[in-house]
């Protein structure tokens, strides 16, 4: 095939022309959810959003163990809530729409998990992404394990909060 040399040209250019289309918006993000671990990151991206939205989503993020960033008339994040009810775990939601900063707190989640749709879900302090990702956890039996390592007080507790946050 090729020689040790030419793998490393090859892979090279591969990694030059991939940057090149996703710095010009030809790839899709459809490999790669964009959710990070939420806690003190200070990239470049997060500077640009509402200091203020970004230390909101912060808190609310690091005060409960569920939080669901949703719009009340998606059906994406009505399946997330869904999901949630059935386990009948505790969750928080932030209704975008209804909220004074919805647009700004929609950029700051966009920036902080690369992915700009809702719902964007949160366990435990890291985005699992929105409602096809959280429904497709919860087939798997992965998403109880995520909620049973919070705390007690925000475990499996036989009904759903579901408590809009204003």
């Amino acid at each position: 095939m090729f020689s040790p040399g030419q793998q490393r040209d090859y892979l090279w250019l591969v990694c030059y022309f991939c940057s090149m289309f996703a710095r010009a918006g030809c790839l899709p993000r459809v490999a790669w959810t964009g959710c990070r671990r939420m806690g003190n990151s200070t990239s470049s991206a997060t500077a640009r959003s509402s200091p203020a939205c970004v230390q909101y989503v912060q808190e609310m993020v690091t005060q409960n163990c569920v939080v669901i960033f949703s719009k009340s008339t998606c059906p994406f994040c009505k399946m997330a809530k869904n999901v949630f009810n059935e386990i009948g775990a505790n969750y928080k939601v932030v209704e975008l729409d209804e909220h004074n900063d919805g647009r700004r707190l929609q950029e700051a989640l966009a920036h902080m998990t690369g992915a700009r749709t809702v719902p964007r879900v949160f366990v435990n302090g890291n985005c699992i992404g929105g409602g096809s990702d959280t429904k497709r956890l919860h087939q798997e039996g992965k998403l109880l394990p995520l909620i049973e390592q919070c705390a007690p007080c925000c475990a499996a507790s036989g009904e759903g909060s579901g408590a809009a946050a204003k």
